[in-house]
C-alpha cells in the first residue's frame, strides 16, 4: 500500500517526538565505522545509555521531513499503531502481537553524516528502488559509534552513519530519521534475480545501496570488539527481540533484509559476524504485521 509523502512525514515526526534525546559534547575521529573501537568516547560514557543522560528533544529542523523530495517509497514506515497494518483492526492486532517493548532513545547524528534520499540518480535517471534493510554491527561499543556519528565530518570520505543502533541490553537508539539517507555502506549493491540494485548519488564515489537502504546496527559484544572474530560470542536475546520488534514496524519483506557483508562489493566487510538469521526470522514471524511479507 502506498502512502502519500505527507502521511509519511507526519508519522515520522510524530514517532520521533515521542522519544527522548541525550547529547553531550566532545570529539572523536575515525575514517569509517569499522574503526569505532578506536574512539576515545569523550562524548558519552562507554557504558549503557542511562536515564540521567536523557533530555527532551528540542524543536529541530533535522527532524523535519525533506521538503524537496517525494522519496522514499512507502514500503518502509514506522507502524506507530496497529491501525497502519492494512486490513487489520487496532484491537485484533494489539491482542495478537507480542508484548515485547524495548527502551527507545534518540541520539541524532551530526547533519554532515547523513543526507536526503534522491528521486533521481547522479545522471538524472529516476530512482524507484523498494526499501532494503541492511544489518551491521558496531565493531566497537555503542557509545563509540554514537560519538562517531555525532562528530562533524566535512570530508565526504569520512561521513558515516546508521539509521538505528541496538545496544547489548536491547535499547533501540535512533540516529538518522528514516526518511533521510544514512551513509552505512559505501561501494555496495544488492543482487536480485532482476539484476544488481545500486544507485549513483555522487559521481566521485562508487554507487551504493544507501539511497534505498535502512541501516540497522547491532552493538558488538565485548569479546568481539576490535575485530576479534575468534572470540565473537554473538548477540544477546534482547538484541534479537528488539531487532524483530523494529522490523515488525515495517513492510520490508524478508528477502530484502540483508547484511553489510552481502551488499559489500569490496569483499572486506564481514558484519554482522556470528549473526543468526533463522532466530531473527522466527521472532519476526510472530508479529501479525509480517503476515504475507
Amino acid at each position: 500500500m502506498r502512502r502519500s509523502w505527507l502521511a509519511w512525514a507526519t508519522s515520522i515526526v510524530a514517532f520521533f517526538l515521542t522519544a527522548v534525546l541525550a547529547i553531550t559534547l566532545g570529539s572523536a575521529k575515525a575514517p569509517n565505522v569499522e574503526r569505532v573501537s578506536q574512539l576515545s568516547g569523550t562524548r558519552l560514557s562507554d557504558t549503557r545509555l542511562s536515564d540521567t543522560q536523557l533530555s527532551t528533544i528540542p524543536s529541530s529542523p533535522n527532524f523535519s521531513a525533506t521538503k524537496t523530495s517525494a522519496y522514499p517509497p512507502s514500503n518502509f514506515y514506522p507502524a506507530n499503531s496497529p491501525a497502519t497494518i492494512p486490513g487489520t483492526s487496532v484491537s485484533a492486532a494489539s491482542k495478537a502481537a507480542p508484548s515485547y517493548q524495548p527502551a527507545e532513545v534518540v541520539y541524532l547524528a551530526d547533519p554532515s553524516n547523513y543526507g536526503q534520499r534522491f528521486t533521481v540518480d547522479a545522471s538524472g535517471n529516476p530512482v524507484t528502488n523498494d526499501y532494503l534493510v541492511v544489518l551491521h554491527e558496531t565493531v566497537g561499543s555503542a557509545s563509540s559509534a554514537i560519538n562517531l556519528f555525532q562528530t562533524h565530518h566535512p570530508r565526504d570520505e569520512d561521513q558515516v552513519s546508521y539509521h538505528t543502533l541496538i545496544t547489548l541490553d536491547g535499547t533501540v537508539v535512533y540516529v538518522v530519521p528514516p526518511e533521510q539517507r544514512a551513509f552505512g555502506a559505501g561501494n555496495s549493491s544488492f543482487p536480485t534475480s532482476a539484476g544488481e540494485e545500486s544507485v549513483f548519488t555522487n559521481p566521485d564515489f562508487p554507487s551504493s545501496v544507501n539511497n534505498f537502504a535502512y541501516h540497522i546496527s547491532l552493538e558488538t559484544p565485548g569479546d568481539g570488539q576490535n575485530n576479534n572474530a575468534r572470540n565473537h560470542s554473538g548477540y544477546t536475546a534482547k538484541q534479537y527481540q528488539s531487532l524483530a520488534w523494529l522490523l515488525s514496524r515495517t513492510t520490508v519483506p524478508e528477502e530484502r533484509i540483508t547484511t553489510h557483508k552481502h551488499v559489500d562489493r569490496s569483499g572486506t566487510r564481514t558484519d554482522p559476524r556470528s549473526f543468526d538469521p533463522e532466530y531473527l526470522f522466527s521472532l519476526l514471524r510472530q508479529y501479525p504485521s509480517r503476515a504475507g511479507l
